[in-house]
């Protein structure tokens, strides 16, 4: 009785050493077959390596989409009730102080949106690039990742949310309330999608010298986010400012893109003191300045830096 226990307990043993002499045999040099997974796979030719960048910028861009909330629909859904509350509130405001016959002609609903919009897509790109992942984050230590990637994520995962956010409701507007027309849509989508590039070169410039004062850059991203509720130009028309007033507003692209959607999506405003042009240029600029402060930055930043603070 005790030799067949002892000869049932023994069994397994024997498998698994078994087990082990075939692995070794399969891998004499007795490194575990798990390292090739460490191995740097180099890219076989341009078009592999443009593949692969844009396979880590897509993953990183849902990432960033997911992070604000475990819910992919709740992310989203927050958003649009954001935007929901911004023109309600901008409506019931015009309303109670009886100016909205001093506006342009057409779809006042459509007025407010245009500005709100555009608007939220720029703080809220300018925020996403400014809260990006930085030289000195813990995602860095891995080796397809950088900077770019992380920066290219936070900006296209705010664009998505936002256009996501403007199809659905204007979408509900018109089937649901009172369908209205766009005249020029690819025109004013281009309008918001400059909106969206300023408000990126913003934030990569920001993004640069976040390191060297991070105080600075938090301090001024919420300053510069809450002026631009009325340095937008969202909640009037650039055609009737005196000159006084227009020498206010105009050095900020934001206006310049808001005034040129408006343009854009009524037949009867023809915007004069605005240009899609400035924003753009500006756009280009900060960008390029953006890209060499954080190549810059990324050569010195270290972790150590916050942990003195």
């Amino acid at each position: 009785m005790r030799a067949r226990i002892a000869r049932l307990f023994a069994a397994p043993y024997d498998a698994w050493v078994t087990g082990q002499q075939e692995i070794r045999a399969t891998n004499p040099t007795g490194i575990r077959a798990e390292t090739e997974m460490f191995q740097n796979v180099r890219p076989r030719s341009k078009l592999h390596s443009g593949v692969a960048l844009i396979e880590l910028i897509y993953h990183a861009t849902v990432r960033s989409v997911r992070k604000s909330h475990g819910n992919a629909l709740w992310a989203i859904g927050s958003n649009m009730l954001q935007a929901i509350i911004f023109v309600l509130a901008f409506y019931v405001m015009f309303s109670v102080l009886g100016l909205r016959g001093a506006r342009l002609r057409g779809d006042f609903l459509l007025y407010l949106m245009s500005g709100i919009f555009l608007f939220l897509t720029h703080i809220k790109s300018l925020g996403a690039v400014v809260g990006a992942e930085g030289p000195s984050s813990a995602m860095m230590q891995h080796a397809p990742m950088n900077t770019i990637i992380s920066i290219a994520s936070a900006a296209l995962g705010s664009l998505y949310v936002q256009v996501l956010s403007l199809v659905v409701i204007l979408f509900v507007y018109h089937v649901a309330f009172t369908p209205f027309e766009v005249e020029q849509p690819i025109a004013a989508f281009s309008m918001l999608l400059l909106a969206w590039f300023t408000g990126v070169a913003i934030g990569l410039c920001l993004l640069a010298i976040k390191p060297w004062f991070p105080t600075f850059v938090q301090i001024f991203t919420t300053v510069y986010q809450r002026a631009n509720m009325i340095a937008s130009g969202k909640m009037f028309v650039a055609n009737t400012l005196p000159p006084t007033m227009l020498a206010m507003f105009d050095w900020n692209p934001l206006f310049h893109a808001i005034d040129q959607c408006r343009g854009f999506a009524f037949v009867n405003y023809f915007p004069r003191n605005s240009s899609w042009e400035y924003p753009l240029y500006v756009g280009i600029a900060l960008l390029m300045l953006g890209l060499m402060g954080e190549f810059y930055t990324r050569q010195y930043a270290s972790s150590s830096w916050n942990a003195r603070r």
